[in-house]
């Protein structure tokens, strides 16, 4: 770092309270790399989650992000806030001539997704989607094990998240939506994405909701995907099942190489193999280590990029891939039919290249 950034986030209430107690003092007391100038939500309330985490001072939290941006010149805002807002406030981010880091999705269509994605690369600066779970410790092993090569080419992948979640009908945040696909399986997209090295061809989805469960759109699928390097990927994602086997932070990830079968099974990765002369392989693989994983590293990666360091995995080029995926998935689901990724993701760039 060269100097102390200064940044304003946007967001305190919902998940941004899980921001202001374990993202922003990570960033301003831990790594002292930043300073945060201003704070935004629209609900007084949330006010309070930033103040008690930092002991930040009330003047210069708003309800208004223009008269933030206004009064507080900075770097770089972080978007922590529900979808249907990002588009308008990455349009204030930019007009502010600000970097952004902002929490995933990109938007909540693909439209709007690839409006934003255009008038980023446009405007020449730097953002990044917080893809959160492919930067925690598990997942970031998994992929470096295997693209390390010591385990021979990447075959296939297995991918699996199925939860009992039918109580959250009670909780309007939870609905699984169709805009989403089981609420957020680009989380799993993007972990797929960063496992097989590559963006995806086509992409076939199966996709319902059972009788049983209380939810308004398809909140269970089967999805089988081709990648550009020729490896194939199938995930089971559910949130109406009976039991909880691999849910949020638990995941399953089997990578079946030429030489190995790596199994990620709740924060364990397991190496198999049957091809040792002197007998099978079974054992388990130590976690990397590390200062940080999950947001506090997608943050710290950000803020070095803004200061001339290296491009992070996570950039708005590499998320709106993740997005497409998504989209993609959802229409196949609804038309049973396979779809082609990239000729999708490219008709809706091309429809919004002008906005």
């Amino acid at each position: 770092m060269t100097r102390k950034l200064k940044f304003i986030h946007v967001g305190t209430g919902g998940f941004g309270a899980h921001w202001c107690k374990n993202v922003l003092p990570y960033v301003v007391n831990r790594l002292q790399a930043a300073e945060l100038v201003a704070a935004v939500d629209i609900n007084p309330e949330a006010h309070k989650n930033v103040m008690d985490a930092l002991q930040f001072d009330p003047q210069r939290i708003y309800t208004d992000l223009r008269q933030a941006l206004q009064e507080h010149p900075c770097d770089f805002v972080t978007i922590v806030i529900p979808p249907f807002a990002h588009e308008y406030a990455v349009d204030l981010a930019l007009e502010f001539n600000c970097h952004i880091l902002m929490e995933k999705p990109i938007a909540e269509d693909m439209e709007s997704s690839c409006r934003v994605y255009h008038k980023v690369k446009q405007s020449g600066k730097k953002m990044s989607i917080s893809m959160s779970h492919r930067y925690d410790q598990d997942k970031k092993t998994l992929e470096a094990l295997i693209k390390s090569g010591d385990y021979g080419k990447l075959h296939y992948l297995i991918g699996r998240f199925t939860t009992n979640n039918r109580a959250a009908v009670n909780n309007p945040k939870e609905y699984a939506h169709h805009n989403f696909l089981i609420s957020s399986v680009i989380h799993h997209f993007d972990i797929i994405r960063s496992l097989t090295g590559a963006n995806a061809k086509t992409v076939y989805t199966q996709s319902w909701n059972p009788d049983w469960a209380p939810f308004k759109e398809h909140a269970t699928a089967l999805i089988q995907m081709e990648m550009e390097n020729g490896a194939r990927a199938f995930f089971e994602g559910s949130k109406t099942n009976a039991a909880t086997l691999n849910g949020w932070t638990q995941d399953y990830f089997r990578a079946e190489c030429e030489l190995a079968t790596l199994e990620l099974n709740h924060r364990e990765i397991k190496l198999r193999s049957d091809l040792n002369p002197s007998g099978k392989i079974n054992r388990p693989v130590p976690l990397l280590e590390g200062d940080c994983w999950s947001h506090q590293l997608i943050i710290k990666e950000f803020m070095e990029w803004v200061q001339g360091g290296p491009k992070p995995a996570n950039t708005i080029d590499d998320s709106i891939q993740s997005t497409g995926l998504q989209f993609a998935a959802i229409q196949s689901g609804m038309t049973k039919q396979i779809v082609d990724v990239q000729e999708f993701l490219g008709e809706y760039l091309d429809k919004t290249a002008s906005h």
